[in-house]
């Protein structure tokens, strides 16, 4: 069997070779010679242009127009329309709701009746000052009051009357406090509010001008508004901050440029009576304001009395720590008897009370509130505490008189609410108004109580 298989496969080998090559599948024809392709372009692709018929070029056609998609748009926007229409009529009903909520609004307020008050600024004993001086729509009381407390000074220790520019002072302050927050990376509190220690430092480092050398006011009407100011100034140095930008140098100048614009550059010299001076000869040659010499005073049971502290408020953002901390009957004392004389004091402290009312002219604690008698230490503390009590405001005192049974003190005052009554500008403020909500003063350390009881500390 395994010989079959072998014999056959052998024969079939022997026939496949003898084949001739086609054999089996046709004859094989001889090779052809090779054809060009044919050309795929028609003949008139490759004739050349016919000089009878224009050319092929591209030209600009009418786009095309689609009336359904204009009618869809038409519909949507009249729709966005009606829309729009029924929010202006809801937006409107509702701003003239709050328009009445707010012409309609009460506050609690201290019936007068029965009340024995002064009649007039005339009836105090005062010091020596410039007629109230409004601050419009600032934050800058606190320069209102302390220069108009510097002027009083001048005219007490020299004798010259001297109106001082406000807004030197805070044109200032906003150069410090952005150089501050550069230093701080962000931290440090810019505002419009501050201390009076903000005069006394930018005093020490710039000088002072009179108000005729720098009125700091760009619009025509004369009037004071910072708060485009304000935004303007917050929003370059919050983008500084979320940009890390802690040029010290580069941010400077771009605040002052804002400044500028805002307030009007500084001068650099000025003619004052018959000489050109600097701020800083203003200051030292015509002021000659000794200015360690004064003094910032608290009364708080959270620090030890007879030592000088920090006055932990956003405005006071120098995180200054120089503030002496006397029990409440010796703070009360150095400002009575700082005015009864001769010397004014420069108030900082609440104003949002009931008793504080501009169409009277006058401030006092009702009894409803707290009777007097129980107005101490830790009472007032209480309101300190708990956020009752903080540094609203910043008033001139520049007058004393003792009418009924209280204590009386005139107040020089830059808000508006000042100026609701009959003495424009002007406040009296009851002693035990000052007892509970005056936060801080500064006065001349020559005062007796200060210079000999209490600074010794």
């Amino acid at each position: 069997m395994y010989q079959r298989v072998c014999i056959l496969a052998l024969t079939v080998q022997l026939a496949v070779v003898s084949i001739p090559v086609g054999e089996g599948r046709g004859q094989a024809e001889p090779p052809q010679p090779t054809q060009p392709l044919e050309s795929t372009q028609s003949p008139e692709a490759t004739q050349p242009p016919d000089p009878g018929k224009p050319p092929q070029k591209p030209i600009y056609k009418p786009a095309n127009k689609y009336a359904v998609l204009r009618e869809i748009e038409a519909a949507r926007k009249a729709a966005q329309a009606e829309q729009d229409s029924l929010q202006q009529l809801v937006d409107e009903r509702y701003a003239a709701a709050e328009e009445r909520k707010q012409d309609e609004e009460v506050s609690l307020r201290l019936d007068w009746t029965g009340i024995a008050k002064p009649a007039s600024p005339d009836d105090f004993a005062s010091v020596w000052h410039f007629p109230p001086v409004p601050q419009y729509a600032t934050g800058t009381c606190w320069s209102f009051c302390s220069t108009s407390f510097f002027e009083s000074e001048v005219e007490r220790l020299t004798g010259q009357q001297i109106k001082l520019s406000e807004m030197w002072t805070v044109y200032w302050e906003y150069v410090e406090r952005a150089r501050r927050f550069v230093h701080e990376y962000g931290h440090s509190v810019v505002a419009q509010g501050s201390q009076d220690h903000g005069t006394l430092e930018i005093y020490r480092r710039y000088g002072a001008v009179p108000a005729e050398a720098y009125t700091g006011v760009c619009g025509a009407d004369g009037r004071h508004d910072h708060t485009p100011l304000s935004q303007e100034v917050g929003s370059y140095l919050q983008w500084v901050k979320e940009h890390r930008y802690w040029d010290e140098q580069k941010v400077v100048t771009t605040v002052r440029a804002i400044l500028d614009s805002c307030l009007g550059p500084p001068p650099e010299s000025f003619d004052f009576g018959e000489r050109t001076f600097t701020p800083a000869t203003f200051r030292d040659e015509v002021l000659q304001l000794t200015l360690d010499d004064y003094v910032n005073c608290v009364s708080t049971m959270k620090e030890p009395f007879g030592q000088y502290i920090l006055l932990d408020v956003p405005d006071n953002w120098r995180r200054k720590d120089d503030y002496l901390n006397l029990p409440l009957d010796d703070f009360y004392r150095v400002i009575q008897e700082a005015i009864q004389a001769g010397y004014s004091v420069s108030l900082g402290g609440d104003v949002s009370e009931p008793g504080l009312d501009g169409h009277e002219d006058a401030a006092v604690i009702p009894a409803w509130d707290i009777p007097a008698p129980f107005i101490d230490q830790g009472s007032r503390e209480f309101r300190i505490d708990n956020g009752t009590t903080t540094d609203d405001h910043g008033v001139h005192l520049v007058g004393y008189l003792h009418h009924g049974d209280r204590d009386w003190f005139l107040i020089k005052d830059s808000n508006r609410s000042s100026r609701l009554g009959q003495h424009k500008g002007y406040y009296f403020y009851a002693g035990d108004y000052i007892r509970l909500k005056t936060l801080a003063f500064m006065v001349h350390l020559d005062t007796d109580r200060v210079r000999h009881s209490l600074v010794r500390r």
